[in-house]
């Protein structure tokens, strides 16, 4: 089994020739200039890579960009396999990246509470307190209580 170190070194190098290789080498018109690699993970082996990509567009292109990748797959491993120079060259698989949807989802529960913090701003705006600006007691009200209690009982 391989050192992390040397995995991490692979998964590098992969990430740059798969990235190099999709924007100067394959000319699938699926893959255009909207496709990014953000990751790619190498077992300890190094026998498996999983390389993870975005896609800049809806759905449709999202769908034709993995259709591309996977056949694109054996001149990206030949490819990978000329640059790296290991007895065995890993299998590529493609994994589309969760991060911007992720990204997105968290901004907009984010922009959803910045809504609900300008409303409830805005209903205390002219609010007051309930039980007045401070609500609590002090040993100095205790004092003045006790007093006027001795003074109300001595008076009956």
């Amino acid at each position: 089994m391989a050192d992390n170190a040397r995995a991490k070194r692979l998964a590098d190098l992969i990430r740059e020739v798969v990235a190099q290789k999709l924007q100067r080498g394959i000319k699938d018109p699926r893959l255009g200039s909207h496709v990014t690699i953000t990751d790619t993970r190498v077992t300890g082996d190094l026998r498996e890579a999983t390389v993870f990509y975005t896609v800049y567009g809806d759905d449709e292109e999202r769908k034709a960009a993995a259709a591309g990748l996977e056949s694109a797959k054996g001149i990206l491993r030949s490819e990978v396999g000329r640059a790296a120079g290991v007895k065995f060259t890993p299998t590529l698989t493609f994994v589309a990246d969760a991060l911007p949807d992720t990204a997105k989802t968290i901004e907009d529960l984010l922009d959803k509470a910045r809504q609900s913090d300008a409303k409830v701003r805005e209903t205390s705006a002219g609010a007051s307190y309930a039980g007045g600006a401070d609500p609590y007691r002090k040993p100095a009200d205790d004092e003045a209580a006790d007093a006027t209690d001795t003074d109300g009982d001595a008076s009956e």
